[in-house]
């Protein structure tokens, strides 16, 4: 079966042509990260004009690099959300008037999900489920209980800013650029991460929450009198990166020892962070299973990859934006 998969949740737009849920012909990303930057972070009038603007071009792309016609297509996939409003209003508008021209039938994807199944679909092998997801990106942070593609239980999720939220608040903080995640990672490999005592948040009764507006705010209080060296602002990025990620760490244990699992999957832009992974792979004592490349970003592979093990019964008026979707406890 080939899948078309439609991504348009923030600021990348993004069409995927993948057959059978894993082989991956085509992934085009059209990203806007230049036109943000300047403003510290997306805005989303920007991000929708843009989507209308590169939606066509890049979905012919697609098809292109994939050797695909729209007439071969089996099943169109498309990010209903969470995400932004206006951004997700276009993809499905697009998707809907493609699924009725060509009398194709099309499914509403869940993008928090599809972060966790593009780590599925990076593996030469079957997944090794019932697993423990973990979902860290931009606008995401949680841990959940995967018994099975779309079956899921909520362990535990921010209850205030999301890890890469996280990010790019305190690299703003620091007077640095847009997206915070990887400058704040290259600034980290030359700081002394135990210079500051900083620490995420814990939310009491529940221990699998996360909470780090918290820690940004320590950021900004240790930084406001200071005189800050470039060698300061490595040290702080250290600091704040290491007490991050080992808060992840550990509430991930805490999910393994709950849930009984003996495998991780992990999904969202934050796993890109080379020091995340090898804090994993070094100090988790259960195999954890990351997503390849450009898979790690919002795209469309995840989205058609996904799309595939859903019902395809939706009638294409039926699909609407939605702007969250929990997780069931």
């Amino acid at each position: 079966m080939l899948v078309l998969g439609i991504e348009t949740t923030c600021d990348e737009t993004s069409c995927a042509v993948v057959r059978d849920g894993v082989e991956i012909l085509s992934n085009v990303i059209y990203s806007q990260i230049d036109i943000h930057s300047k403003f510290g972070g997306v805005v989303p009038e920007l991000a929708c004009r843009h989507h209308i603007d590169a939606i066509s071009h890049v979905l012919t792309e697609a098809l292109h690099k994939a050797n695909v016609t729209l007439q071969e297509i089996d099943l169109i996939a498309v990010a209903k959300g969470p995400g932004l409003i206006g951004a997700l209003l276009i993809g499905i508008h697009f998707a809907k008037a493609l699924a009725w021209s060509l009398k194709k039938p099309i499914v509403g994807v869940n993008h928090v999900e599809a972060h966790l199944y593009a780590a599925i679909m990076s593996q030469p092998q079957p997944a090794s489920l019932p697993a423990l997801g973990v979902v860290l990106s931009g606008g995401h942070t949680s841990l959940v209980h995967m018994h099975g593609i779309g079956n899921y239980s909520l362990l535990g999720e921010t209850v205030d800013d999301a890890i890469g939220e996280a990010f790019d608040k305190t690299a703003k903080i620091l007077g640095l650029g847009y997206p915070g995640g990887p400058i704040i990672e290259k600034l980290a490999k030359k700081g002394n991460p135990k210079r500051f005592a900083f620490k995420a948040g814990q939310v009491k009764g529940r221990e699998l929450d996360f909470s780090f507006s918290g820690i940004k705010t320590a950021v900004y209080y240790t930084i406001k009198d200071m005189q800050l060296s470039q060698d300061d602002i490595c040290d702080v990025a250290a600091s704040f990166q290491e007490a991050v990620f080992f808060d992840v760490l550990r509430k991930t244990e805490l999910a393994i020892a709950v849930a009984g699992i003996e495998a991780i999957y992990l999904g969202g832009g934050v796993t890109q962070n080379s020091y995340l992974r090898e804090l994993f792979q070094s100090k988790c004592p259960t195999a954890c299973f990351w997503p390849k490349g450009d898979l790690c970003l919002d795209n469309a592979a995840m989205i058609a990859g996904l799309g595939y093990h859903m019902s395809h019964s939706e009638s294409p008026f039926s699909i609407e934006p939605e702007t969250r979707i929990p997780f069931h406890k």
